[in-house]
C-alpha cells in the first residue's frame, strides 16, 4: 500500500530498542511536528472547509499521539528530552518544487504524505521486531493511524491539484527521491534516522 521503494532493514529496530528513551523522545517530537504541520496547512487553505476539518482532526490525533508517547516516557521514569533535528525531513523538504499557491499546497501535501508513509513503515518495523511487548502493541496501533494520515494527504493533493498537475507522476518522483534519501539513514535510534 505504501509503495516505498526502499524498505527499512529490520535490524534498525534493534538499534532503536538499544536506546528506547531516545527513540521515544524523538518520536514525541515527531508527533509535535506533525501536529504543527497540519495546523500550518490549515493556515494555507482555510477556504477548503472539508480539508480544514480533516486537518483539524489530524492535528488533534497527532497531539494525542504525543501525549501517549509522553505518558510512556513518564511511566518508565524518563523525562522528555529536547527537540531533535530531523535531517530526513529536512532532506525531503528540499525536494518541494516552487510554484503558485495551489502548486505549493499540493507539494506540501505530498511532502506530508511521504513523511507519514515512512513513519507508518517504521512503526511496522518496530511493532514486528522489538521485544518490548508494550511498545510492540503501541506501534502497531500507531501504524494504522499513520497509514490513514498518509492516504488523507495524498487524497488532499489530488483534490487540490490544478489542471495539468499530474499528482501520480509527481508522487512517483517523491517515492524515487525518498528512496535515495532514506538509503543513508537507518543507523540511529530516531524514527527516521
Amino acid at each position: 500500500m505504501l509503495r516505498l521503494k526502499l524498505p527499512t532493514d529490520p535490524r534498525w529496530a534493534n538499534i532503536a530498542e538499544g536506546n528506547l528513551e531516545e527513540i521515544l523522545t524523538d518520536h514525541a517530537w515527531c508527533e509535535i511536528k506533525a501536529a504543527s504541520n497540519a495546523m500550518m496547512l490549515i493556515n494555507l487553505l482555510p477556504e477548503f472547509t472539508e480539508i480544514t476539518t480533516e486537518l483539524t482532526s489530524i492535528a488533534k490525533e497527532e497531539l494525542d499521539h504525543f501525549e501517549q508517547v509522553h505518558e510512556i516516557i513518564k511511566s518508565r521514569g524518563w523525562v522528555l528530552g529536547r527537540e531533535r533535528k530531523d535531517s530526513y525531513v529536512n532532506d525531503l523538504f528540499k525536494f518541494m518544487k516552487p510554484g503558485n499557491r495551489k502548486h505549493l499546497i499540493v507539494e506540501r501535501m505530498l511532502f506530508a504524505a511521504m513523511i507519514e508513509a515512512r513513519s507508518c513503515e517504521r512503526f511496522k518495523v518496530l511493532s514486528d521486531n522489538i521485544k518490548d511487548e508494550e511498545l510492540a502493541v503501541f506501534y502497531r496501533e500507531l501504524m494504522i493511524s499513520e497509514a490513514n494520515h498518509y492516504t488523507s494527504f495524498l487524497q488532499f493533493a489530488h483534490e487540490l491539484a490544478e489542471e495539468g498537475y499530474d499528482v501520480k507522476k509527481r508522487w512517483e518522483e517523491w517515492l524515487e527521491f525518498e528512496a535515495k534519501v532514506i538509503a543513508s539513514y537507518g543507523k540511529s535510534e530516531t524514527i527516521h534516522g
